[in-house]
């Protein structure tokens, strides 16, 4: 099975190709928040790369959030024209799953975060085969991963908060690698085709987990 996969969730541009849950190629860009003008050149070149068509995907594996707002949006809409083209199915993988899979240690807690600013953070949390999905300040997310047992955090709001964290959770750990991948958005999307978990390209939606700024603007307002 030919997987495209892709990350438009920060401010990388990531694409990868994978038979199943091996990595074929990926092609990746980090400058600036160009998404609607360089994903669809970066997948064209992945695919040239390694001699395929855009006819020869059978699934295609989008992170569909939380991150950049405009990023996603992007994302989103570009796989659901490929694949309502194609007439393929597509996998919604978060952002917040795929970062988890760079905690490889087994029988714990997984805990993404990613930085929102302002001491807001995005996080996932990955125990026991249940997910819960968290934005809010660091200091209650603090007291929510308090809750859990066995702590690994990954994800540039871990980096940023390494110290907090450390300092009011016992025994907590880290991991080196905290950067995005759409390798494991792919690898993620191919297990969960195999468990039927899918949509049409149609009902693949973005997850915010909290409002944009414009919006949170437009409240306060009100």
């Amino acid at each position: 099975m030919k997987i495209l996969a892709i990350d438009t969730s920060s401010e990388l541009c990531l694409t990868a190709l994978l038979e199943n849950e091996e990595l074929i190629g990926e092609n990746n860009l980090d400058n600036g928040r160009t998404h609607s003008e360089n994903l669809m050149i970066l997948i064209k070149e992945l695919l040239g790369k390694n001699k395929l068509d855009v006819k020869d995907l059978n699934l295609i594996a989008c992170s569909v959030g939380p991150g950049s707002f405009t990023g996603i949006r992007i994302g989103v809409s570009s796989i659901k024209g490929i694949a309502e083209v194609l007439n393929i199915p597509v996998i919604s993988v978060t952002s917040l799953e795929a970062l988890s899979e760079n905690i490889d240690k087994k029988d714990i807690t997984r805990v993404s975060l990613i930085d929102a600013k302002n001491n807001q953070v995005y996080c996932g949390i990955f125990s026991n085969g249940k997910e819960e999905y968290i934005a809010d300040d660091i200091n209650i997310i603090i007291d929510k991963i308090k809750t859990y047992k066995n702590i690994v955090c990954v994800g540039n709001g871990a980096t940023l908060h390494k110290e907090l964290l450390k300092q009011k959770i016992d025994n907590i750990g880290f991991v080196d690698n905290n950067n995005c991948s759409a390798v494991n958005i792919g690898k993620i999307g191919y297990r969960k085709f195999l468990n039927n978990d899918y949509k049409d390209a149609d009902t693949i939606l973005p997850i915010y987990l909290r409002k944009s700024q414009a919006e949170r603007k437009s409240d306060n307002k009100g």
